[in-house]
């Protein structure tokens, strides 16, 4: 009875914040998550690393819906330095993708585009690791470009189309305005402002704070 009553308390929390960032959302008013370094695999290198009969193993959801994070971790190795522990999100894609931070990269020994996610045209290859099997990918290495995910209620309410690009001011101890981020709108979208742990630390973030698009 005990277990029934915390998942249906989580249950109606989980409402009751997802209404309120709704609503925050119309006005421009997005909470803002910091994401680190990751790994999203395709079939193929999946199966390279962790055999044929592989399964990624749910963690915990993401925000945005769909997303999870797995229990497998891998490293990630270029030409001057490793990381190790890089978490894997599911579920697998058509392609892997690597994305990092510019201060991963410079450890790393690496020069990434800032690219969105998906848009891997031209983007360098990496070597990711198991233990002792390897991939060498082809391409998919990435520094995210910062973006707002929307729902097409929210965009709709603030004038904004996917592709759009806004200034977003983050409402933190070191305030601080993210300029040319890229709006994202999807119909199955969790309304939130994605940064890396480069943008967060420098604006002083901790998680659950909000911040604005910026209106001319």
């Amino acid at each position: 009875m005990s277990n029934q009553i915390d998942v249906l308390t989580e249950t109606l929390t989980d409402l009751v914040l997802d209404r309120l960032r709704t609503g925050l959302a119309a006005e421009g008013w997005f909470q803002v998550e910091a994401s680190g370094r990751h790994v999203h695999l395709c079939v193929d290198d999946a199966k390279a690393l962790f055999g044929d009969d592989y399964a990624l193993t749910w963690i915990k959801d993401l925000s945005q819906p769909g997303q999870f994070v797995g229990k497998q971790r891998m490293s990630v190795v270029g030409p001057a330095g490793r990381l190790d522990n890089v978490v894997v999100i599911g579920p697998e894609r058509e392609r892997t993708q690597i994305e990092v931070s510019m201060t991963d990269a410079r450890l790393l020994g690496v020069n990434p585009p800032f690219r969105d996610s998906g848009n891997l045209a031209d983007t360098p290859s990496i070597r990711i690791e198991n233990g002792d099997i390897a991939v060498a990918t082809r391409g998919g290495l990435i520094v995210a470009e910062r973006h707002i995910h929307m729902r097409p209620e929210a965009a709709q309410a603030l004038g904004l189309k996917d592709g759009d690009r806004v200034d977003f001011a983050l409402d933190s101890p070191r305030p601080l305005t993210f300029r040319d981020v890229k709006v994202r709108v999807l119909e199955t979208a969790s309304n939130f402002m994605h940064i890396d742990y480069d943008e967060a630390n420098a604006a002083g973030f901790s998680p659950g704070m909000f911040g604005s698009i910026k209106r001319n």
